[in-house]
């Protein structure tokens, strides 16, 4: 049967449906990437906030639409919006035809056999996902790049975020399971990995390591860049950061969310730090990893957050000068404890004070690109251009994954997971153009 698979959301979520593709494949299914082609579509949704629970509903109507049309016979629903809201989706939108949450990955298989026939139907575990085995992904990013999940859940209590409620307590998978995975996707082509998680600082707590110790066994594995991603802010130690530091196959880059610096808004939020703190953090970052690349997301608008409090996350920006900075808008969620915070801001003051800050950040990113221009860096071919086949796609090691900018390169004879010196020739808010350079051109 032709399966047609989209998946929305983070590579937490897209690690999920590479594991149902490889259920799906293991038995049998054809993937189909044209959905006019599906006979049966699986859309694996996001609920994070209102605007990715809206771009889930959205893309089921559209995915549901095939089925007027004759070309789809069924349409599945799974992920995390399925595991938040299932009794509202199974009424309101008669289209879906199979429901799972986050912890029935393994039943993908069951429920296509069910709507295949013609059935109606949704199921539920009794308990949560086990991931701490090696599953057999399919990858959707490309033989070169893989996402290496070390935990699941979280057990921290946001004030904003419902991922505890939809994906239960941090767990660890174990070392070995880590280890080994590691070892496959390398097998498969993988030039980068990317470690996530959560909150990937919390690794092995229930299991009486720490994360230093996961991170010295993968540095063990040939493969040329590795990349840890979502650390939280009181778990990034002067011991991960040394480590990172001194192993060469670390890239140097340190993805550290925030979401504020004034401290009376982060104890609001029942995050750690203020801004004496934070300042702090940032300067041991660049202390110890000289030249890294530091990501940060903020949220604008939380409950309370006064003209004061939005001036000092601005200046804050304007003066630690981070690589790259998502800013995000606050979603008021239910079922968090934010949600009856008072006062809750105007719709147009958070717009407002979103805006400037992007545009503050869109000024600093552009300088600090600027200042790659003339200079020779390393870049992992990715992608032919889809705007021309004379124009490949790529990153250097401060650009992280579907997150960050991209470095654009003149076409020569070269292979996607290639990893290549290029000179840097100009520079944009976000992204760099560059020349791979001839042999005889290296320095």
């Amino acid at each position: 049967m032709k399966i047609g698979v989209v998946s929305l959301g983070c590579s937490k979520n897209l690690v999920d449906t590479e594991i149902m593709l490889g259920f799906l494949a293991d038995s049998g299914h054809e993937i189909e990437p044209d959905p006019n082609r599906a006979e049966i579509i699986i859309v694996n949704t996001c609920g994070f906030i209102e605007s990715a629970k809206m771009e889930s509903i959205e893309t089921i109507l559209e995915m549901g639409a095939f089925k007027a049309k004759g070309s789809c016979s069924g349409l599945i629903v799974t992920g995390c919006l399925s595991q938040r809201y299932p009794d509202q989706l199974w009424r309101e939108i008669p289209e879906i035809d199979g429901l799972l949450g986050t912890n029935e990955l393994d039943l993908i298989n069951d429920i296509v056999r069910q709507v295949a026939q013609g059935r109606r139907v949704r199921r539920s575990a009794a308990g949560l996902f086990g991931y701490d085995q090696v599953y057999k992904r399919i990858s959707t990013t490309g033989r070169h790049l893989a996402y290496l999940k070390i935990g699941e859940g979280c057990s921290h209590n946001c004030a904003f975020c419902a991922i505890p409620q939809i994906r239960g307590p941090f767990r660890s998978r174990s070392l070995p399971i880590i280890v080994e995975e590691g070892k496959r996707l390398i097998k498969k082509g993988a030039r980068e990995i990317a470690l996530i998680a959560q909150d990937t600082t919390a690794y092995g707590r229930e299991l009486g390591i720490n994360l230093v110790q996961l991170l010295r066994n993968l540095a063990e594995l040939n493969v040329p860049w590795l990349r840890l991603l979502y650390t939280y802010p009181s778990g990034l130690t002067r011991e991960l950061l040394e480590f990172i530091s001194r192993e060469p196959k670390f890239v140097k880059y340190v993805d550290l969310p925030l979401q504020h610096v004034s401290g009376s808004v982060l104890r609001r939020m029942k995050r750690p730090g203020d801004y004496r703190s934070i300042v702090e953090q940032i300067q041991k970052i660049r202390k110890i990893i000289p030249g890294a690349a530091i990501r940060s997301s903020f949220i604008v608008g939380f409950p309370g957050e006064t003209e004061k409090d939005f001036l000092m996350l601005k200046h804050f920006l304007r003066e630690m000068r981070l690589t790259h900075v998502g800013i995000f808008k606050y979603s008021r969620e239910g079922g968090t404890s934010a949600y009856k915070l008072q006062p809750q801001l105007e719709k147009d003051c958070i717009e407002e004070r979103f805006q400037e800050l992007m545009e503050l950040q869109r000024g600093i990113s552009l300088e600090l690109n600027r200042s790659f221009v003339g200079e020779e860096i390393d870049v992992l071919i990715e992608a032919v251009s889809a705007e021309s086949d004379l124009v490949l796609v790529g990153r250097h090691q401060g650009q992280a994954p579907d997150v960050d900018g991209v470095v654009y390169l003149n076409r020569g004879d070269f292979n996607i997971g290639d990893i290549v010196p290029v000179k840097i020739t100009r520079a944009y808010p976000y992204d760099l153009v560059g020349e791979v350079l001839e042999k005889d051109e290296f320095t």
